[in-house]
């Protein structure tokens, strides 16, 4: 994962860091994520800085979640980790940590 210093390096330079561990499809750690738009315990889907990202399994979990240092850990049995293109957040009626802080 990358400090909240190399983070902040990154974003004035205007250079994208995403980092993506999978340990024994058991835990997942992400970086470079903007939000969390939605999530179950067989979907997350996140905003990240490279396109929207869908992670699919069983029973998981978000262990951790800092949109400061943009990192987020999701435990659980991972089957399978999507990239798509990013979409617009006004037609998916906003994201969820703006609803929870509404």
């Amino acid at each position: 994962m990358i400090s909240a210093d190399q983070y902040d390096k990154n974003k004035i330079s205007g250079e994208v860091i995403q980092n993506i561990v999978l340990e024994n499809r058991k835990k997942l750690s992400l970086s470079g994520i903007r939000d969390v738009l939605s999530f179950d315990d067989q979907i997350v889907i996140l905003d990240t800085e490279l396109g929207m990202l869908t992670v699919k399994g069983e029973d998981i979990r978000i262990n951790k979640l800092s949109l400061d240092t943009t990192e987020v850990v999701i435990e659980g049995k991972v089957n399978s980790i999507n990239y798509s293109e990013k979409q617009d957040r006004k037609s998916s009626g906003g994201s969820l940590i703006g609803k929870i802080f509404k």
